[in-house]
Formats: structure tokens, sequence, C-alpha cells
């Protein structure tokens, strides 16, 4: 069973976070995860782009892998079927990010464990703009 972090310690997630690396960032305007990543950064975070099939997106260049990317990652948000978190979360603990948060609809148990028992912070299955939104 999944269980995310109080909305309280969402918003202190939140709060801390500077830089969210998007994996599965869209370059179309019209997709969900384009019009996220786009809200988050007009709020002021650093967006990364993850996704080797575009170059760049929200005036960004895009990384084909969490791998690519230098610097501390402080969020790492998904948009990706949920038969792919598994994979992602051990590329999560490769580059030692603090928080690992699939959208909404997105679970995965096997990622779940095995990031909790990496000591990590885990979201699944909520928005991170609409959390954002409600604990501004």
């Amino acid at each position: 069973m999944v269980e995310n972090p109080s909305l309280e310690e969402l918003g202190a997630i939140l709060k801390k976070a500077k830089r969210i690396a998007v994996v599965g960032l869209s370059n179309n305007p019209e997709r969900t995860s384009y019009q996220i990543a786009k809200a988050m950064q007009e709020a002021g975070y650093e967006i990364i782009p993850v996704n080797p099939t575009i170059d760049e997106v929200l005036g960004v260049k895009a990384v084909k892998s969490l791998k690519e990317i230098n610097g501390h990652v402080d969020i790492v948000d998904i948009f990706r079927r949920s038969e792919h978190l598994p994979d992602l979360a051990r590329e999560f603990i490769e580059i030692d990010a603090d928080v690992f948060w699939a959208q909404q609809g997105i679970v995965n148990e096997e990622a779940y464990h095995f990031l909790k028992e990496h000591g990590r912070t885990v979201v699944m299955d909520l928005c991170i703009k609409v959390i954002h939104a409600l604990t501004r």
C-alpha cells in the first residue's frame, strides 16, 4: 500500500525545493505535463526536462535521462506510465535526488517499496501543481 506524506509535509517539500526534473515532459502545449511544468516554472522552480525525444521545452534544453543532469535535483516529477517507475526509481537512487513524485494516476508498489527501503520520500498519484496551489 502506497502512503503519501501529509499535506503539511508536502507543503514543506515544495517550499524547500528549487529544481524539479520532469520525466516525460512533452513539448506539446496541449499535454498535461507541459501545462504543469510551465505552471511550476512560473511559480519560480527551475524545470529540467527529461525526455529523449525532444531537444528543448519551456526554453530549457532537455536531457535524455536523469543521469545526464548536472547538479542536485530536489524533486523528480514523473509523467510516465506506472510500469516505468521501477527503472526510474533505480535511476533516481543513482543521482541521489530528494523526492520521487509520480503524478496523478501513476502508482507502482514495487517502485514505492524499493524507494522506501532506501529511505526516500515518495509521492504517488498526486498532482504537484494541485498540491502547490493547496500549500502556498
